[in-house]
């Protein structure tokens, strides 16, 4: 299958003659144009890449442009921010040290950070956090905290909401801490074993939480709600909540290992399980590592709304699951991500084969990610 490409801005002309190309040229093409140039219209969304893997296949399908100072079209080799999406990264990273027995995921996280010992939170267990279930820590956190130890002190000085293991509130500090503890616990910045581990033992060459300056020319320019250039900034546990930046390409063959491990060295398979396995039930939604799970058949309703804006912000009563679910290929598992300037969703059901990937260079709705998702794969039945 081709690498399909648009023309440049203006986007109604790029996208109309994009349709005109792709319905002469490929029937799948036309039913992605037909999801796709919409939806960017409606959400003044610059570029997509969108790429999918079906039937043992990845299909690759480009529009708009990367950069509308330059009028650079989107390619497969686009580098994206994918947001809170790297928190699946971070969890693979911590499923891979327990499956090396370098990290105990039951372990309370004092055993791996002292400086907790005796606090609240340092009681809870490194896999609570995982799963945003330590505590209900906030999504963000405070702006006056920006070092190392100002960081520690937070936790520290961290007041008890809930019962640790009761309710879920999506953290950035919360998986942050997580993705520290994990690299505490194998003596290792948290950078060099993403950079320097992971993504290489996965195959991921166009995968970075910094870009270098020789792939630079491939970074998109996000915008914001303003429609003005912005790139994410860094801040306290920035890699490991929402560093990553990638393209199409490289993410499809990441959603796609996941989805099929078995080329995957044995502890990194072993790892991919971990962080599909069910922790917490969340309403209809399991909490895995990273990745939420639906049972599959799953409706478009579930989906919207256990992805919404509005369940992520808010606290969720959660229910620990004992003994944890194993990973199943009957279920529809996923995650969103978003930096100020950019928007990704990325879905795979194991037992279809099937996996989807959409990047933007702009924040728009969850909502609208998951619809046009599941509307893409659902085409794939017809």
């Amino acid at each position: 299958m081709p690498r399909y490409r648009l023309a440049p801005f203006p986007l109604a002309a790029a996208l109309a003659m994009g349709a005109i190309t792709a319905q002469a040229a490929d029937p799948l093409q036309a039913q992605v144009d037909e999801i796709i140039q919409p939806l960017m219209q409606e959400h003044q969304i610059a570029g997509m890449a969108v790429a999918l893997y079906a039937d043992g296949q990845a299909h690759y399908f480009n529009y708009g442009v990367a950069n509308k100072a330059d009028n650079s079209p989107v390619s497969a080799d686009t580098l994206f921010e994918v947001g809170s999406l790297s928190k699946t990264y971070t969890a693979t990273l911590a499923a891979l040290a327990s499956a090396e027995g370098k990290l105990d995921l039951q372990a309370p996280a004092q055993r791996y950070q002292p400086a907790l010992a005796g606090t609240p939170l340092g009681e809870a267990s490194v896999l609570e956090f995982g799963a945003y279930s330590a505590d209900c820590l906030p999504l963000q956190f405070p702006d006056a905290v920006h070092t190392d130890q100002q960081v520690l002190a937070f936790f520290r000085h961290w007041q008890p909401v809930a019962k640790h293991g009761t309710q879920r509130c999506y953290s950035n500090p919360s998986l942050g801490l997580f993705g520290d503890l994990a690299a505490r616990a194998q003596q290792r910045p948290f950078a060099e074993l993403m950079t320097e581990g992971l993504l290489p033992q996965m195959g991921l060459k166009h995968t970075y939480l910094h870009v270098p300056a020789d792939a630079q020319r491939l970074y998109a320019q996000g915008y914001d709600a303003h429609d003005q250039p912005v790139r994410v900034s860094s801040g306290p546990f920035a890699d490991a909540a929402y560093g990553i930046k990638t393209n199409a390409t490289d993410l499809l063959r990441y959603v796609r290992l996941h989805m099929q491990p078995a080329e995957l060295a044995p502890t990194l398979q072993k790892a991919a399980a971990i962080t599909q396995a069910g922790y917490f039930q969340v309403g209809s939604m399991t909490q895995g590592l990273g990745w939420e799970r639906y049972p599959y058949p799953a409706s478009l309703d579930t989906l919207v709304n256990g992805n919404s804006s509005k369940f992520a912000l808010a606290p969720q009563a959660t229910r620990r699951l004992n003994p944890e679910l194993p990973a199943v290929p009957d279920a529809w598992y996923n995650k969103t991500g978003a930096t100020n300037g950019f928007g990704a969703y990325v879905a795979f059901i194991p037992a279809q084969g099937k996996a989807i990937v959409l990047l933007a260079n702009r924040n728009y709705p969850n909502e609208a990610r998951v619809r046009a998702a599941y509307r893409i794969l659902s085409s794939l039945d017809h």
